[in-house]
């Protein structure tokens, strides 16, 4: 199974929700949303849908490792 990846990210204008399949050098696709709530996330739920495999939320692993990284 390839590993599958999914970033929302923000500008503070604009939301970007980008999309990767097969690890560091795969296959990329970014959407652009004026809107969180209603456009990007319903994108981020359409890309988790239409892929197999089991998704594992790394949000708060990211950040323990961010602040890590900053206190050492």
């Amino acid at each position: 199974m390839a590993r599958r990846d999914i970033w929302l990210l923000s500008d503070g204008r604009l939301w970007r929700v980008r999309g990767r399949r097969g690890g560091d050098g795969g296959q990329e696709v970014s959407y652009d949303f004026a809107d969180e709530a209603s456009a990007a996330r319903s994108m981020i739920d359409r890309m988790m849908k239409t892929s197999a495999g089991t998704w594992r939320d790394l949000t708060e692993a990211i950040r323990q490792e961010a602040n890590r990284r900053q206190t050492h």
